[in-house]
């Protein structure tokens, strides 16, 4: 059988001694992090500059409007005006790498420069995976037995009902969330089984919170503009195991 590998060789005197195979070092596939910046407008340019310069291979830009109460928005950057929201896929290790030469091009401790946070991505095509070289991570904490910090609170509503729900949520304990337009689509059975009309134009809330926050958070905006509600929202939650202030050199929770 020619296709076995050879693993065994004749001795001169015929008796047979077992050799090793020569295995193909295996590479463990990159970690891999989306790390997204909700930043006022103009910070964007400064921050594209340093994903050329650090050759990020992936990012992308939305614009939105912040809804932060006042007292917020010098801290995180996320009062109401016209923001960026930017997601860059990376490898962990990376991070504290891209947050640095950022925060030099904008300035460390400019008041209102904005907040990023990173989202932990369990799965993503092989083309994205490939763009990636696999770097050793031995100082990488694993939170998935102890769970995350923050999370962000994701939320689809129907156009227009944006203001009540941030009203809600802030009674509720969140500090402040961004806006993003939106088209809605699904399918007929999706749209009979939860019970919604299908409006395409719709809102998309970013909010982002501490773990102790989130529940509360979630209960009083889907209690008043969940599916059976006139906001119709679709309303979940996703871990984030860093939130970091543009503005200060420390990670902090909301």
């Amino acid at each position: 059988m020619k296709f076995l590998p050879k693993i065994f060789r004749q001795k001169k005197n015929g008796s047979s001694v077992q050799q090793p195979l020569e295995q193909a070092k295996q590479v463990n596939p990159p970690i891999l992090n989306a790390l997204v910046f909700m930043v006022d407008w103009p910070i964007f340019q400064p921050i594209f500059s340093v994903f050329e310069q650090e050759k990020v291979p992936l990012y992308f830009i939305h614009k939105g409007r912040g809804t932060a109460t006042s007292e917020f928005t010098d801290l995180l950057g996320i009062g109401a005006t016209e923001k960026a929201v930017i997601l860059c896929i990376e490898q962990p290790v990376r991070i504290p790498v891209l947050m640095t030469e950022i925060r030099k091009k904008i300035g460390v401790n400019r008041p209102g420069a904005g907040v990023a946070f990173t989202i932990p991505l369990s799965a993503i095509n092989n083309p994205i995976l490939r763009a990636f070289s696999p770097v050793e991570e031995p100082d990488r904490v694993d939170r998935r037995s102890g769970g995350f910090p923050n999370a962000l609170i994701y939320s689809v509503i129907n156009r227009g009902y944006s203001d009540e729900f941030m009203n809600t949520a802030r009674k509720a304990g969140a500090s402040g969330g961004t806006v993003l337009s939106a088209r809605y689509k699904a399918l007929d059975g999706a749209v009979k089984f939860f019970g919604i009309s299908v409006q395409e134009e719709r809102e998309i809330i970013f909010i982002l919170t501490s773990k102790g926050k989130k529940d509360a958070i979630m209960q009083a905006v889907s209690t008043a503009h969940g599916l059976d509600s006139k906001a119709q929202g679709l309303i979940f939650s996703l871990p984030v195991d860093r939130a970091m202030s543009l503005s200060f050199v420390q990670e902090f929770n909301t």
